[in-house]
Order: C-alpha cells, then structure tokens, then sequence
C-alpha cells in the first residue's frame, strides 16, 4: 500500500509534534528552570499549535486573514503567559 503525499506529509508533522512534544517533557524531567528556559518552552508550545491549527485544522486552506487571526491569538495568549510569569519573578 502506497501512501499518499498528503498523507506522508501530515504523519511528518504528527512525527515532528511528537518530538517537540518529547523535548517539552525531557527539559521539564531534567529540572531545568529559569526565565530562557520558560522562554524555550513557551516558543514550543506555540510552535506546536500554530502547527496543529495550520495543518490539522486546515488553516492553509482557507484565507490569510483566519491565518493571522490564529497567529495573532497565539502571539497574544503566549505573551501574556511570559509576562504573567516575569511578573511573578519579581
């Protein structure tokens, strides 16, 4: 059975959430903290779901206004996570 190309790619990118996934879960396991490290993290986590709403709930197939609706929501909600988070540093 031969795979298709959309299908090949989407396992790619299931292939990659699950690395970054694993990344996520080795910093957290081996202790690490600190303001790059939340940094690090928070990049991952938005990576991943603007890839998750790309691809799997098709957002490139629709106008690139939605597009930069998504993308600005991720930017706003993992903004006010990082400052939620330095704020409660200091």
């Amino acid at each position: 059975m031969q795979m298709s190309q959309s299908t090949l790619f989407s396992t790619c990118i299931f292939v990659l959430l699950v690395v970054l996934t694993f990344a996520t879960f080795s910093i957290g396991e081996a202790g690490m903290a600190g303001k790059s490290t939340m940094l690090i993290l928070l990049a991952i986590a938005m990576i991943k779901s603007q890839m998750v709403a790309h691809y799997f709930m098709s957002l490139h197939q629709t106008r690139p206004l939605w597009r930069l609706i998504m993308l600005i929501y991720f930017v706003i909600v993992g903004g006010l996570i990082a400052v939620a988070y330095l704020i409660g540093l200091a």
